[in-house]
């Protein structure tokens, strides 16, 4: 297929890039990197100049003709949420590259569904993130759980809205993605370098859920996604087994070879943070109750074969 990547050039880009290239597929890269995915090379692999974070600023005709000669786009494109402290400036792009984003792609799509001589894709997969529940120590969700009322709900909710205007264009795929697993990014990558020091340990209560899919699962299901056409609405990418932040820390502790006793104070995150502190410090108990009816098959069901094959010394 010929695919249209948007806010892939990151942390699930240097895994889903070479996948789905592995796969046969032809790629478009919209990124908002001068150079994305350094050091790869591959004759099908082209990359778009723009910027995800700036929705605004893309032109819709160069757009609409990145789309018509689509057959697929992933759209993953978002500021990362727990980087930086929640100022105002900060949530306003938290939307914009998310909600702004989403609402350009779905306008292009339906420009060119006003023109019947032309193209569009047929399938779009569009991020979301389990933030879509809000938080709870003692709740279950999945996939028809209502949308929470703190900030992360607003704005997952706004985002899918966004998405949801492309259901009648073609195929719609929404991933409600937990914490992605792997070495070089994300809560993992962040926390790796203090458990390997030996300082590691559970951070806040410990007693948060944390929701989670190993990064091979996640692009792997992508992949899926794409080109088996009973996906379609929302699913929850997280693996099968939810754990506590003390489970969590423990098993790291454990695949490392460590000790993992030392708790990181919540005060601590949050003067670091703000705000955006509540994504480690809280949590939700999300089940993939679509993904395991649809038959998805995990490489790593459990968190100890998932941290150990992301720690691995060997490529991933």
């Amino acid at each position: 297929m010929q695919i249209l990547l948007v806010g892939c050039s990151g942390f699930v880009g240097r895994e889903l890039v070479p996948l789905l290239l592995g796969q046969g597929h032809r790629l478009s890269l919209l990124s908002r990197q001068a150079r994305p995915l350094a050091g790869l090379s591959h004759s099908d692999l082209v990359r778009l100049q723009g910027d995800p974070s700036q929705a605004a600023t893309w032109q819709q005709p160069e757009l609409q003709a990145a789309l018509a000669s689509a057959e697929a786009v992933i759209n993953l494109a978002g500021e990362p949420i727990a980087d930086k402290r929640w100022t105002a400036a900060q949530r306003q792009l938290l939307f914009d590259s998310r909600v702004a984003t989403t609402h350009q792609l779905v306008a292009a799509l339906s420009a060119l569904a006003a023109q019947p001589a032309l193209a569009r894709p047929q399938v779009l997969i569009s991020g979301s993130a389990i933030g879509y529940y809000g938080t709870s120590l003692s709740e279950r969700f999945g996939e028809a759980s209502p949308a929470g009322r703190d900030l992360l709900g607003r704005l997952c909710a706004a985002w899918e809205a966004e998405a949801q205007a492309a259901a009648g264009l073609c195929r719609l795929v929404i991933l409600r993605t937990g914490i992605v697993l792997a070495a070089d990014g994300g809560a993992l990558g962040k926390m790796l370098p203090i458990f390997r020091a030996g300082f590691g340990g559970p951070i806040g209560s410990g007693q948060q859920w944390m929701s989670w899919i190993s990064r091979r699962d996640f692009c792997r299901l992508i992949a899926a996604a794409l080109v088996d056409p009973s996906y379609e609405g929302p699913y929850n990418a997280v693996a099968p087994e939810p754990c506590s932040m003390t489970s969590f820390a423990s098993q790291l502790g454990k695949v490392l070879g460590r000790p993992s006793l030392l708790p990181v104070p919540g005060p601590i995150l949050q003067l670091l943070l703000g705000d955006g502190a509540q994504v480690v410090l809280e949590g939700q108990h999300v089940r993939p109750e679509r993904l395991q009816e649809q038959g998805f098959v995990y490489e790593t069901p459990e968190l100890k074969t998932a941290l150990a094959a992301a720690t691995s010394p060997g490529p991933r």
